[in-house]
């Protein structure tokens, strides 16, 4: 197979959101998860976040966070997440599990989250059950620094300045689990919706986010850009982004399928699956194109990934599931597709973050555990903030049925800000390693390094063995001249090569 990358052709930004995650109140996402509580004497935390966690997801360079959901935004009320904590409502969170939802982790607590995290914050606001007042105040909370009743309640509630809001979800999946609504009717609340959502700082604009397609209904996004997006100029901008929703399922929504135990069919199908991302990026594109002809509003790909059938023994409204081999090659096909599609795609989320569907971390009390997802996300944070240069491969098709052949070998390339190109593949095969030939254009390589997440296709880490699955040094690779590298990819692997030129 033959790489060709040409360094001379940057194709477009990728913004470092590209990378980004998801965190709502769903299952120990939050709680066990993130959060453990100010007075807990058994896990190391600063101000209630778990100090092992919050180290964890630094060193992957996390950049965005999104939050209070998912599901659980269109019945959140905020205001129920705030002041003392022996004062805070208590809730049933009817989406996820049926449980108690105490609010003790409310916007104080997530601001403080994302400051310990060093990454930009991405709120979600409630349009299926909420009030234009309820999220025009939220926004006044958290952003106005002058004199208001809002703005006088968080300081009365202990943080004296504000916070930047740098992304505002108005509303989600307004299609579902967000209203039931009709396109029509969607967008005409969010033209209203979003003009409360006011920039009291001009210098940190709020990037405000349409809820897009579901991954299938293509009406939805066409109709909804029609209404919102005509005349935005003259009224200085309805959107900055919509969203789109798309997840791996290796069955249907009624029998998912196992996070662990599947053959090789089942391999190829998921991966298949998987690669119908590009599908929905491209038709989304054409959408926006025709109605934003001059690229001002992003594609926010703010739900992706696996999704399977709980892990026995547990909670079915808590979504915990494991995460193998299968699911790294999930996280870069996707991650590879995102950076291809940069002009439009601006964030991406992976949902979620900590012990719930395609998690980078599971945890179990003081115990914590990194995922094969994670590890490949460590490996692609030099793609975060590059230019996407110009690449294609000559790969065969590969699958067990005509219906899911899948390309041998993706990849993406960029040239990052430390000056080197950086370059992610992935091998699709459960079982067979990959000859590459990269020819580089009008570039002298001076030296390769190189890192692998793989193993056998069901391999994964457990609290007992936490690091069989593991980034690893990767060095199969020889320069054989000044703009020639050869590659042998082992079998069901991501492999990232940073080439000094």
């Amino acid at each position: 197979m033959k790489l060709s990358i040409d360094p001379g052709r940057k194709l477009g930004h990728i913004n470092p959101e590209l990378q980004g995650h998801f965190s709502e109140h769903l299952g120990r996402c939050i709680y066990e998860g993130l959060y453990v509580g100010e007075n807990n004497k058994d896990i190391p935390h600063v101000n209630g976040m778990r100090v092992d966690v919050v180290e964890a997801l630094k060193q992957i360079h996390i950049p965005v966070l999104r939050w209070p959901g998912g599901c659980f935004a269109d019945e959140y009320h905020w205001k129920d997440g705030i002041g003392p904590k022996e004062t805070r409502k208590k809730m049933i969170n009817t989406h996820w599990g049926g449980v108690v939802e105490d609010n003790s982790f409310g916007t104080h607590e997530f601001m403080e989250l994302c400051r310990q995290l060093g990454c930009k914050t991405y709120v979600n606001g409630n349009v299926g059950s909420g009030t234009v007042q309820e999220m025009s105040e939220w926004v006044e909370y958290m952003t106005f620094e002058g004199v208001s009743p809002m703005a006088d309640l968080r300081k009365a509630n202990g943080h004296e300045a504000p916070w930047t809001v740098d992304y505002f979800g108005v509303g989600n999946e307004n299609w579902g689990c967000g209203g039931n609504m009709t396109a029509e009717y969607y967008a005409n609340l969010y033209r209203r919706y979003q003009t409360y959502v006011r920039n009291y700082d001009p210098k940190k604009p709020i990037q405000k986010i349409c809820c897009g397609s579901d991954g299938y209904d293509m009406e939805w996004p066409d109709k909804v850009m029609k209404i919102c997006f005509q005349s935005q100029e003259q009224f200085h901008g309805f959107m900055d982004g919509i969203s789109l929703h798309y997840y791996t399922l290796p069955g249907d929504w009624t029998v998912k399928g196992s996070a662990t135990e599947f053959d090789e069919k089942d391999w190829y199908r998921t991966l298949a699956k998987t690669l119908k991302m590009e599908d929905r990026i491209k038709i989304n594109e054409a959408i926006m194109d025709k109605h934003d002809k001059n690229n001002k509003v992003g594609l926010i790909i703010d739900e992706w990934g696996s999704w399977y059938d709980v892990e026995p023994g547990t909670n079915p409204g808590f979504l915990y599931q494991q995460n193998t081999v299968r699911d790294a090659l999930i996280a870069g096909l996707n991650l590879n597709l995102f950076n291809k599609h940069c002009r439009r795609v601006k964030m991406a989320n992976i949902a979620q973050l900590v012990n719930v569907l395609q998690a980078v971390i599971l945890t179990d009390g003081d115990k914590m555990i990194k995922t094969p997802t994670y590890h490949v996300f460590d490996m692609y944070k030099y793609h975060q903030d590059a230019e996407l240069v110009q690449s294609s491969i000559d790969t065969e098709t590969i699958g067990v049925e005509d219906q899911w052949k899948i390309p041998f070998v993706q990849e993406s390339v960029s040239l990052g800000k430390d000056g080197k190109l950086h370059i992610t593949l992935c091998n699709t095969s459960a079982d067979k390693d990959a000859p590459v030939e990269a020819s580089f254009a009008d570039t002298v390589v001076k030296s390769v390094t190189g890192e692998i997440v793989g193993g056998e296709i069901h391999e994964h880490n457990t609290f007992d063995t936490p690091d069989c699955v593991v980034k690893k040094n990767f060095d199969q690779f020889k320069v054989e001249d000044a703009s020639h590298v050869s590659i042998t990819l082992p079998h069901s692997s991501v492999v990232h090569l940073a080439v000094e030129i």
